[in-house]
C-alpha cells in the first residue's frame, strides 16, 4: 500500500477515532485503526468491540491495499509534521511515514487480525431521524445516566420507540432521571425499549450537528447502526431490562413552584461553595413567594441566599444535591422552570414552563 494524504484532513480523521480506540492493552489490535485504500479512496475503521466506527477518507492511491496502524502514535506523528504525508506499508507489518524530509518507520499488525465490522440482517428495520432532535434529546439526558453502577443497565440510555412516532429517551442513576419525548415521525411496526451505553452515545454526539441533516437508524437485535453523511457509526446494545420509568415520574404535585432560572442556578452555585464536596448538599426553604437556600460544612462555614419564586402553598423545607440540579437547569431552554413538590422525600418534579417535553425527577435528600 502507498498513498498520499493532506496533514489536515489525516489529522481530522485521526482526531474523530481517538476516543474510540482501546487505550487498555487488553487486545493490542483495538488501540489500532483499519485503514483501506483503494483507488476510488480510502476508509479508515475503528472499533472498541462495543462501538465501531467508520469514516471514507481523502487518499491519492498509488498503490492499493490495507493495514492495521497504532491510532494514538500516528496522530501524535501527524500532528507534529508539516505539508503532505506519504504512507507506505512494507508488508503488514511496518508503515513508512514520510512529509518534507521527516521520515518515521511504525510498527503495524496484519489486518486480517483486526475484528471484522458486523452485519446487520437484511430484515432490519430502519427509520430516519433529524440530527439536532437527536442531539437534543441526548443531551438532555446522558448526563443523568450512571456511570459504574452495579446494575449495568442504569449506565446508559433507553431509546424507547412507540407506534405512534414518538420517541422517549431516558436517563437515570437510581437517584434522579432525565426524560425527553418528541414525535420524530418514523413509525415502529412494534414498540421497541434499547438500550445504549453511556460511552457510545458520548461518542456519537460528537458527530451530529445541529445542522438540519438526517441521521438513519439501522435497528438490528443486537447492534444499531447510525448513518450520517459518509459517517457509519455501529454500537452494541445493552442486554437487560430497564427499569419502568413512567412509574417514578410524580404524576401531580400537591404545591407548584415557578422560579427564573438564571437566577436559581445563581443562588445554587453560590451557596454550594459551602457545602461538602461529596453530597453537594443545600437545604431549601419555601414559603411566601420566597426561596431560602443554605448550606453548612462544620470545617468550612455556612452560606444562605434568598431569591423570589411564585409559590402559594404550605411552607415546606427539603434538601437537595445542588450538582443534580444544576444539571438539569443547564440543558433546559425555558426562562421559567416549575417545580411540583409532594413531601420532603418524595420525587420532587421539574419541568421548563409550558412544555411538557422534558422532565426531571430528583429524589430529595435527608436533612
Amino acid at each position: 500500500m502507498k498513498v498520499t494524504v493532506e496533514k489536515d484532513e489525516l489529522q481530522r480523521k485521526l482526531s474523530d477515532i481517538q476516543n474510540i480506540v482501546e487505550k487498555k492493552n487488553t487486545m493490542p489490535i483495538l488501540s489500532h485503526f483499519l485503514l483501506l485504500a483503494e483507488k476510488g479512496g480510502g476508509t479508515i475503521t475503528a472499533t472498541d468491540l462495543e462501538t465501531a466506527f467508520k469514516e471514507p477518507i481523502a487518499l491519492a492511491v498509488a498503490e492499493e491495499g490495507n493495514i492495521c496502524i497504532p491510532a494514538k502514535k500516528l496522530f501524535e506523528i501527524v500532528r507534529e509534521m508539516e505539508g503532505d504525508i506519504t504512507l507506505e506499508s512494507v508488508d503488514s507489518k511496518w508503515l513508512k511515514i514520510k512529509s518534507g524530509k521527516s521520515h518515521f518507520r511504525l510498527a503495524c499488525l496484519s489486518p486480517e487480525e483486526y475484528p471484522v465490522w458486523p452485519s446487520l440482517p437484511a430484515d432490519s428495520e430502519e427509520m430516519v431521524m433529524e440530527s439536532p432532535v437527536l442531539l437534543e434529546m441526548i443531551d438532555k439526558t446522558l448526563y443523568a445516566a450512571g456511570e459504574s453502577d452495579t446494575r449495568y443497565v442504569l449506565n446508559g440510555l433507553l431509546f424507547n420507540i412507540k407506534t405512534d412516532g414518538t420517541l422517549t429517551v431516558v436517563g437515570t442513576d437510581g437517584h434522579r432521571l432525565a426524560l425527553s419525548k418528541k414525535t420524530v415521525g418514523a413509525t415502529s411496526a412494534e414498540e421497541k425499549r434499547i438500550i445504549f451505553s453511556r460511552k457510545s452515545l458520548s461518542e456519537l454526539r460528537r458527530f451530529l450537528t445541529d445542522e438540519s441533516k438526517e441521521v438513519k437508524l439501522t435497528i438490528g437485535k443486537n447492534h444499531i447502526l447510525f448513518a450520517l453523511n459518509d459517517i457509519q457509526f455501529l454500537t452494541r446494545l445493552i442486554e437487560g431490562t430497564y427499569p419502568n420509568y413512567e412509574q417514578v415520574i410524580p404524576s401531580a404535585g400537591e404545591k407548584t413552584l415557578s422560579v427564573d432560572k438564571n437566577t436559581l442556578m445563581r443562588a445554587l452555585r453560590r451557596v454550594s461553595i459551602m457545602s461538602k464536596e461529596r453530597s453537594s448538599a443545600v437545604k431549601v426553604d419555601i414559603d411566601d413567594n420566597t426561596m431560602g437556600i443554605s448550606a453548612s460544612n462544620p470545617d468550612l462555614g455556612e452560606a444562605k441566599d434568598e431569591i423570589t419564586v411564585e409559590y402559594a402553598g404550605s411552607a415546606i423545607t427539603l434538601a437537595f444535591n445542588a450538582r443534580y440540579i444544576l444539571d438539569a437547569l443547564g440543558v433546559m431552554d425555558s426562562e421559567k422552570i416549575v417545580f411540583k413538590l409532594n413531601e420532603p422525600l418524595s420525587p420532587t418534579l421539574i419541568m421548563e414552563e409550558g412544555s411538557e417535553e422534558y422532565k426531571y425527577v430528583v429524589m430529595p435528600m435527608r436533612l
